[in-house]
C-alpha cells in the first residue's frame, strides 16, 4: 500500500500526476495553513513570450488562521478569464480541439466553493483523461494527531501504509525517523531526465501545467510521464 499525502494544486504539472499514477491512495491534505504566493491557486501556462502565471483569485483574511480548504473564491468570473487565456494560446495545438470541451466544462462550472473544490474538479477530470485510479481520501476522514511530520505519518499508519511518497523537497524539512520508527518506508520522487515533447513555443518548459502536455500530445502524454512506463 502506497500512500500520498499532499496539498491540492491548481491545474498541476505532470510530476504530481506522476506521484498521484504511483500510490493506491492519494489523501488531499488541504486542512492546514492556506499560504500566498503557492501552488495552491496558481499554476503556469506557455506563451509566445515565456511561461505566464494564471492566478484563481481568493480571498484572504489578513492573519487569521485560513485553511486551504476554507479559502473561497473572490472573483467569480476567474473561469471565463482563465479559459480565454488558455484558448489564445493552446488553440493551435495539435489535440486542442479534441480535448477543448472537457475542459472548458470545468472552467465554466459555478459550483465551486473553496479552492479545494477547483483543484479537486480539476485533478479529479484530469486523472480520468489519464486513466488514472488512484483512490482519493479528504485529510478530514482521519484524526490528525502530532506535530507535522506525526500527522502524515499517522495517516499513513491508518491507512495500514508500507510506503509514503513524497517530493524530493521534503527532505529539507521532514524527520525521516518518525515514519521508520512505525515501518512505513519513504519513497522521494524524481523529477529529473522527463523527456522533453514538442510545445508550441520555444524553449522547452518542464514547469507548467500539465495541460501543456495534454494539449500537445493527447493520450501519448502518459508516454512522457514516469509511472505510465
Amino acid at each position: 500500500m502506497k500512500v500520498l499525502v499532499t496539498q491540492s494544486n491548481y491545474i498541476p504539472w505532470k510530476g504530481y500526476f506522476d506521484n498521484i499514477n504511483s500510490s493506491d491512495v492519494f489523501v488531499v491534505y488541504d486542512d492546514m495553513q492556506y499560504t500566498k504566493r503557492d501552488w495552491r491557486n496558481r499554476n503556469k501556462i506557455l506563451t509566445p513570450q515565456g511561461p505566464k502565471w494564471l492566478s484563481v483569485p481568493v480571498e484572504v483574511k489578513g492573519k487569521y488562521e485560513q485553511k486551504i480548504n476554507e479559502t473561497s473564491v473572490a472573483d467569480a468570473n476567474w473561469g471565463k478569464s482563465h479559459w480565454g487565456s488558455i484558448q489564445q494560446n493552446y488553440s493551435k495545438a495539435t489535440y486542442f480541439k479534441e480535448n477543448q470541451e472537457w475542459v472548458k466544462e470545468l472552467y465554466l462550472r459555478t459550483d465551486y466553493n473553496s479552492i479545494t473544490d477547483i483543484n479537486l474538479a480539476f485533478i479529479k477530470a484530469i486523472n480520468a483523461f489519464l486513466e488514472i485510479t488512484t483512490r482519493i481520501m479528504d485529510s478530514r476522514e482521519f484524526e490528525l494527531r502530532g506535530d507535522k511530520t506525526e500527522k502524515l505519518a499517522n495517516i499513513c499508519v491508518d491507512l495500514k501504509a508500507s510506503s509514503y511518497i513524497t517530493g524530493p523537497a521534503a527532505k529539507a524539512y521532514m524527520s525521516e525517523s518518525v515514519f521508520t520508527d512505525v515501518g512505513i518506508q519513504i519513497e522521494y520522487s524524481d523529477y529529473s531526465d522527463y523527456p522533453e515533447y514538442e510545445q508550441l513555443f520555444t524553449p522547452f518548459e518542464h514547469g507548467v501545467s500539465i495541460l501543456d502536455l495534454i494539449f500537445n500530445l493527447g493520450i501519448e502524454a502518459k508516454s512522457y510521464m514516469k509511472s505510465f512506463k
